[in-house]
């Protein structure tokens, strides 16, 4: 594993109290500061010399990241010690998150404006003669996360202890993230993104919290002295967890809880025997095996090796937290297994960490010997699980195969969770085999299959979609059996995005007009007071001082492209920004499509008026989605032909920014002008990317799907533009049996612009380089149905290009999008999932 910084300890006290004083060189030139400024800059110093052993002179902008950071964390780990106090005297109920991953960005700001230091910490470095934003760019992303969900998480963390929550999420310490991203001839190429190479000053080793995993082996049976048997699990390998706590301090408030991150050991890391007979790579061979579990987010799973490896990643960060709850709940003498569903709420974002209902029951059963009716109510009452897909692929299946030989005693009480709930299926609708075979846990068609999403549902008390539209559909289309079964089980929860990074962080000078409209910086906990702004969205002067912002943060973004993508772009043209994981249900491809349709107009028509724009995009396509890396190529490839064709007098630009990752978007979303919001309907659970760019004054392009139905009711029908196929159209269109060849055969320019894409044009002497792509929308049936909404895309972005000319509407348009999206922060999403499902209540820490 890499090096982490040392801990120092906590403290808050300056170097003279702790009977530490900065050398005379680092103090006999500073000039005079405020008491707060002055105390700052002295810890400041003392972690720069005596944690780091730096001169100042010597210091990196890295080196002054990690001085301030720590200076920064003896506040944090104050709050955290007083929270955990107050926590555990009061024998608080708590919800525990478990999550496979967190996309936590960096925390270096987020840190400083939850502590109060923002401000300190600029003038600190200033009187230094440092650069605050050199060291703020220092900070690596932390890879621990791939997209919305893990983005939806840190979001979650943050608003459970900025509402006072007692809270802890739990995931996998990942020594590399998903991978960084380069284009190489318009390829992308992953490279390990190495998150941890300098160490992360954030974190706390707790290897006084370790936990054991046991994994494979096979199960026996074993008889009492009563001729009774019992199953126990054997043979089994060990694998140990070793926690990484990172603190997540609220804003506005004392509370700090925890993320609590399992890295992976060998129970055996060195065996001496062997390294003195010479076997030197066998000594450390079980140390490698049992460090591969945590080493990477989200292995290649298109092998059974990567399969096996999930699975094993899955279980091993579950097993860990599961026992990290139970050693918290026993500690406390008053704390039983009756009270167990009243003191824990386990929250299962996605199926990742499915398995945790299955590993309850296996510790309930074999280690607790309680019976199956009292072990299961007590499973069903700490469980949630929050669903993010409807899409039938991304619904997680493990073979039973695997199951058997890594968890062999997992696989049967699956069994025998199945024949229980069977027979209450049976009850419900006897004699129907159908009804037997759609809702049972394990899927028989060919290889036998365990259902994740399936056991989720079972072994939890509370399920829930993630925006209104998108729980209609679990209920109807993806789990109605399941909904008759569990009347009022299924519920809704809209994701919401934390208004602390994505706005006040993000886009200070925003923030700053909008505290300054508004009075105060009230906002920042109850983003519903952005409805302030409504009465000044037709004001002449506030949109002027709106819009002279989107500019300003304009400029900013062109010099990222510049150096990013070497591309020379205006800050007057409309930004079209389109960022999120590269998927077809996302449909980057049909916005390619309707650059290659503008691209065309222009060549067969010089003249043409267009309101200049920016393509923006940034995405990352998983290693083994060979079309979603096709798509990427073609993007890239058909925008540098855009970029250097004259004859388009830079009226189009397309911008791929590489490596997209929650640092990057921070710059993108303030600038954007244009939210692409453009999956098939139905397809999307919900988004978060269309609230943060909607909250920063983007318009949102979209179909009627996920959010995007909610922020249409919220910000109003003449405030963003909305395109395509309802879902029930969609369905109908699939019934009556979607024939893209159809749409286009019809459409003259769509299928000019197709078979373009399909040529050697773009690519000469690269025969067929777009070929799967093309062969996706034609022969390969158009799933997303881009083509069937290709002609609603386009005449919606030319509403578009005719809005954006309207200076002053726009700058209305953006201001009252502004101001009506309070709805979409993550405290409303937390304080519902608080209040029905898991019944918890606000503790403040004094």
């Amino acid at each position: 594993m890499p090096t982490t910084t040392p801990q120092p300890a906590a403290t808050d006290v300056s170097p003279s109290e702790s009977g530490h004083t900065a050398p005379p060189f680092l103090t006999k030139n500073l000039a005079p500061l405020a008491p707060p400024v002055q105390h700052l800059r002295a810890l400041i110093l003392r972690h720069l010399t005596s944690t780091l052993a730096r001169h100042p002179g010597a210091a990196t902008p890295r080196d002054w990241w990690i001085a301030t950071a720590l200076a920064a964390r003896d506040r944090i780990h104050e709050r955290m010690i007083e929270t955990q106090a107050v926590h555990n005297i009061e024998n608080v109920r708590r919800v525990y998150y478990f999550s496979l991953e967190y996309l936590m960005g960096r925390l270096f700001e987020s840190n400083l404006l939850a502590t109060g230091l923002t401000e300190d910490a600029r003038s600190a470095l200033k009187s230094l003669g440092v650069d605050f934003d050199a060291v703020r760019e220092a900070e690596i992303d932390m890879g621990l996360g791939n997209g919305g969900l893990g983005r939806l998480a840190a979001c979650f963390l943050d608003s459970l202890s900025t509402l006072d929550y007692p809270a802890l999420g739990y995931g996998i310490y990942y020594e590399f993230g998903l991978f960084k991203q380069e284009f190489v001839n318009g390829h992308q190429i992953e490279h390990p993104d190495s998150w941890l190479l300098f160490g992360d000053p954030w974190e706390v080793v707790r290897a006084d919290y370790t936990q054991e995993v046991h994994l494979y082996g096979r199960v026996e049976n074993v008889f009492d002295d009563r001729g009774n048997s019992r199953p126990r699990w054997v043979d089994t390998q060990t694998i140990v967890g070793v926690p990484h706590d990172i603190p997540i301090a609220g804003y506005g408030t004392k509370t700090v809880n925890l993320l609590r991150l399992w890295a992976s050991k060998a129970s055996k890391d060195f065996d001496l025997a062997a390294f003195n007979s010479g076997g030197y790579v066998e000594a450390v061979r079980e140390k490698a095996v049992g460090e591969t579990i945590s080493k990477v987010l989200y292995p290649n799973d298109k092998t059974e090796n990567g399969k096996e490896l999930r699975l094993v990643q899955q279980y091993f960060f579950v097993a860990c937290s599961l026992r990290d709850i139970l050693r918290r709940h026993f500690r406390n003498p008053v704390n039983t297994w009756a009270n167990f569903p009243e003191k824990v709420a386990v929250q299962l974002n996605d199926t990742h960490p499915a398995i945790a209902v299955v590993e309850s029951m296996r510790i309930l059963l074999d280690e607790h010997q309680m019976e199956w009716e009292a072990a299961w109510e007590i499973v069903q009452r700490t469980f949630g699980y929050t669903n993010h897909t409807l899409l039938p692929e991304a619904l997680e299946k493990w073979s039973v195969s695997l199951f058997e030989r890594v968890l062999p005693r997992h696989l049967q009480i699956i069994y025998e969770m199945n024949s229980r709930f069977l027979q209450k299926v049976q009850a419900k609708w006897p004699g129907n085999v159908e009804k037997m075979r759609t809702c049972s846990l394990v899927e028989e068609n060919g290889n036998k299959m365990i259902r994740m999403a399936h056991l989720s549902v079972v072994g939890s008390h509370a399920v829930n979609g993630v925006a209104a539209l998108h729980t209609e559909l679990l209920k109807k289309q993806l789990f109605p059996e399941f909904n008759e079964l569990f009347p009022g089980r299924f519920q809704n929860k809209t994701n919401g995005i934390t208004p602390r990074r994505w706005l006040a962080q993000c886009n200070p000078q925003l923030s700053a007009l909008i505290t300054r409209t508004l009075g105060s910086e009230a906002w920042v906990r109850d983003l519903d007071l952005l409805r302030g702004l409504e009465s000044h969205a037709g004001d002449a002067a506030f949109q002027e001082e709106f819009m002279a912002i989107k500019r300003a943060n304009k400029v900013q973004l062109t010099a990222v492209i510049r150096s990013d993508c070497g591309l020379e772009v205006s800050p007057d043209a409309l930004f079209d920004v389109q960022i999120k994981r590269l998927h077809e249900y996302k449909r980057q491809h049909l916005n390619l499509l309707h650059i290659l349709a503008l691209y065309r107009r222009i060549l067969q028509n010089p003249s043409l008026d267009l309101v200049p724009r920016v393509f923006v995009f940034a995405a990352k396509a998983a290693p083994g989605y060979d079309l979603a890396k096709n798509i990427i190529r073609a993007i890239n490839v058909i925008g540098g032909k855009i970029n250097s064709d004259p004859r388009v007098n830079d009226r189009l630009k397309v911008a791929f920014l590489p490596n997209y990752r929650v640092s990057l978007a921070e710059k993108i979303i303030p600038a954007a002008d244009l939210s692409e919001q453009i999956s098939t309907a139905g397809k999307e659970a919900s988004g978060t990317g269309n609230m943060k760019l909607a909250l920063n004054g983007a318009l949102t392009i979209g179909t009627l799907d996920g959010a995007n139905v909610e922020i249409h009711e919220e910000v109003g029908d003449e405030n963003i533009f909305i395109f395509g196929m309802t879902v029930v159209q969609v369905e109908e269109l699939r019934a009556a049996g979607y024939r893209p060849w159809d749409v286009y055969q019809r459409d003259e320019e769509l299928r000019a612009i197709v078979d373009w894409l399909g040529s050697d044009y773009f690519t000469p002497g690269e025969h067929g380089a777009f070929s799967i792509l093309h062969h996706s929308l034609l022969g390969g049936g158009d799933p997303f149905m881009v083509l069937a909404d290709f002609r609603s895309y386009c005449d919606c972005q030319a509403k578009v290009d005719r809005a954006y000319r309207d200076r002053a509407n726009w700058a209305k348009m953006a201001i009252l999008n502004t101001a009506r999206v309070g709805k979409f922060s993550s405290d409303r999403t937390i304080r519902e999932y608080a209040e029905q499902i898991w019944n918890l209540k606000p503790v403040r820490v004094p």
